[in-house]
């Protein structure tokens, strides 16, 4: 059996059957297979899944790989599906007919990721997440269904405060070091190191050759925390710059549902284990008194689990 859990059927009072539940990322995607009992009893992983740097077919393919990987040993009730970019136009649409041509034609929820991980950190689906992985997102609902999100417009106009917000000013401060141009700062070492490369000219062919591969920069989250940790002046800056516009991003979300009792905020993304420090950096840059911070510590497919077995008893 697997680690991660959900309500039983005897704890919400739905009927059985296998559920899926998948959490589809820029860097990964994650299927859980929940039998009738509410047992995670299986759990696949694939390759990231996002429509507008992946493409349609692609994710199509990934999609259908973690649900062959899953083996249900018997048939489907219902899935749910957390992707980013859902909230566009059409797009929903879009998943929906890609999962009815796997065969998923019935009881199918499609929501964005923020959403799941929400509900994966609290159960009761009302709330704020501030998920923070390659991208960033703060999303809420409130208990009549309102919801509100900040941030999450991706890396050109958003992110900030995301893995790759911080891996991308890491390589930039670096370079603004090595050239004379900013303070003095160890990421640029840091990231050569890293990356096995000689030279300011080294990394800057790195970061064009690759075409911008969000994935590979998120990576270099990681040296932020270490050279703030090494007393680093510049990274432990960055750090803050980051936990600010997280907090930012919750609180504008707070201000659009007006919660009027204690709420919970889930805290949820691969920033968190890349930079663990950023956890108390945000709690500490937080304004929000009526918050009830949770660290989310299973998987946000968990969440798409919980709503896809919502969808038993209708």
């Amino acid at each position: 059996m697997m680690s991660d859990s959900v309500p039983s059927t005897q704890e919400t009072g739905q009927p059985g059957g296998y559920v899926i539940g998948l959490d589809a990322g820029g860097t990964k995607t994650v299927g859980l297979l929940s039998n009738s009992q509410g047992e995670i009893v299986a759990k696949a992983r694939g390759a990231g899944a996002n429509l507008v740097v992946h493409g349609e077919l692609a994710v199509e393919k990934v999609i259908y790989q973690v649900i062959d990987d899953l083996d249900a040993p018997g048939a489907i009730a219902a899935v749910c599906l957390g992707i980013a970019g859902v909230d566009r136009p059409g797009e929903k649409e879009l998943i929906v007919a890609m999962l009815r041509r796997l065969g998923l034609r019935r009881s199918v929820v499609v929501t964005n990721d923020a959403h799941i991980a929400l509900v994966a950190g609290a159960p009761e689906g009302r709330g704020i997440v501030v998920a923070a992985g390659t991208g960033s997102i703060a999303y809420g609902i409130t208990s009549q269904g309102r919801t509100a999100r900040s941030g999450g417009w991706g890396y050109l106009l958003g992110d900030e405060g995301s893995a790759f917000w911080l891996g991308h000013a890491a390589l930039r401060l670096g370079i603004r070091a090595a050239d004379g141009r900013g303070p003095g700062t160890s990421l640029y070492d840091r990231v050569c190191h890293r990356l096995d490369l000689q030279g300011a000219s080294g990394l800057v062919s790195w970061f064009y050759d690759q075409d911008l591969s969000r994935h590979r920069v998120a990576e270099l989250a990681s040296l932020v925390e270490e050279a703030a940790q090494d007393g680093d002046e510049a990274a432990e800056e960055l750090l803050q710059h980051a936990a600010l516009h997280l907090a930012r991003a919750a609180e504008a979300v707070a201000r659009q549902l007006v919660f009027s009792e204690a709420f919970p905020l889930v805290l949820s993304g691969g920033v968190f284990k890349a930079c663990p420090s950023l956890y108390e950096r945000l709690e500490s840059a937080m304004s929000l008194p009526l918050s009830r911070i949770l660290r989310l510590d299973v998987e946000p497919a968990v969440g798409a689990v919980i709503l896809a077995r919502g969808q038993l008893n209708r």
